[in-house]
């Protein structure tokens, strides 16, 4: 069963952090509006999981197919890239309204593929740091994106120190989904962006959820869809907040009650496998969540493999909230009515 820590900052948040993500997701809604590549992502109801689990109800936020990407992500960076291109462009000439602009990021997952696309959208260059652990097969999708891919590092967090020093080097744009002192305007707008998925889950909903499970890497979707959960339903659902027990970033920093940078091997939950949180998503989370968990490989396997026997193909990243759910976790009993995040398809990159 998940290690679960109570978090006893809910409501205040951690001292000293002020800096919060937003709850107004209307300047996403209208930007996604214009784009032709967006369409609402299904909520969908999964009786058969429920009862295999043991819970009233399942709700799932489907992402596999979110604007051809096949993951929330599409949201986060191409949201940050399309403001700035809204900000500059001339008549209806959104093709070219970055034009010599370069975004750099690293990635450990799909991050990258929607920097890569958003600034292949409005005409500017994307160039991804990718760690020595990220399979190629994911660099060869971002290169089919017009990404430049550079190679850096053991693991995420060096990869994103290369990213910087690169950018900085160069005159290029940062665009990373985490924050640090000094660094909060991009990572603040990319959260924003996946402010959107909450926004149509709490409008596909019928009733509000009695416990959210939201799986986190440095925390940027997590806390969210966190801060849009209470401004919706207040103090009513329970959000627990899950990671891999090899980068308990959020975990540890709720533990020891400031940010601190966990230690750990390397998870197969890649895309979630980062062992420094994002400062503000620890804000917003240290005020919003209930509860902070660590998942096991053993369990995140096993959680993955029963989700695809019930139709729901992922990769342990993408199924990490639902894992723990079958997995087991107190306090969600019979009569539960738990929603979840499927954010990414099954594609193992």
């Amino acid at each position: 069963m998940p290690i679960t820590r109570s978090n006893p900052f809910r409501g205040s948040g951690l001292p000293n952090m002020t800096l919060y993500p937003t709850a107004d997701a209307g300047a996403v809604g209208k930007l996604l509006s214009m784009c032709p590549a967006h369409a609402q992502t299904p909520l969908v109801e999964a009786p058969e999981l429920a009862e295999t689990v043991g819970v009233a109800r399942i709700t799932i936020k489907d992402e596999r197919g979110r604007m051809g990407l096949g993951s929330f992500k599409a949201l986060g960076a191409a949201f940050a890239i399309a403001r700035e291109a809204a900000e500059v462009v001339e008549g209806d000439d959104w093709g070219s309204a970055l034009a010599g602009r370069v975004f750099v990021t690293a990635s450990a997952g799909n991050h990258g593929l929607s920097v890569a696309a958003g600034a292949n959208l409005f005409g500017a260059q994307a160039v991804i740091f990718l760690s020595n652990i990220v399979p190629e097969a994911f660099a060869t999708r971002l290169k089919a994106k017009g990404a430049q891919v550079e190679r850096a590092g053991a693991n995420y967090e060096e990869s994103m120190e290369a990213a910087l020093v690169w950018a900085a080097e160069k005159g290029y744009t940062l665009l990373s989904d985490s924050s640090w002192p000094g660094y909060t305007d991009p990572p603040f707008h990319v959260m924003e962006g996946y402010l959107q998925l909450a926004a149509e889950a709490a409008v596909q909903i019928d009733t509000p959820p009695t416990h959210i499970l939201l799986q986190a890497g440095v925390g940027g979707l997590a806390a969210a869809a966190a801060v849009y959960a209470r401004s919706v339903w207040d103090d009513g659902p329970k959000i627990i907040v899950v990671e891999p027990d090899q980068a308990p970033a959020l975990f540890d920093s709720i533990g020891a009650g400031e940010l601190v940078t966990s230690s750990g091997g390397v998870s197969e939950m890649g895309r979630l496998d980062c062992k420094t949180p994002s400062m503000i998503a620890l804000a917003g989370l240290s005020r919003d969540a209930d509860t902070f968990l660590t998942l096991t490989e053993e369990e995140a396997a096993h959680g993955i493999t029963v989700l695809g026997e019930h139709g729901f193909a992922t990769t342990p990243s993408g199924g990490a909230g639902l894992a723990a759910l079958i997995a087991g976790i107190d306090g969600i009993g019979p009569d539960a009515h738990v929603m979840c995040i499927l954010s990414e398809g099954p594609e193992d990159v």
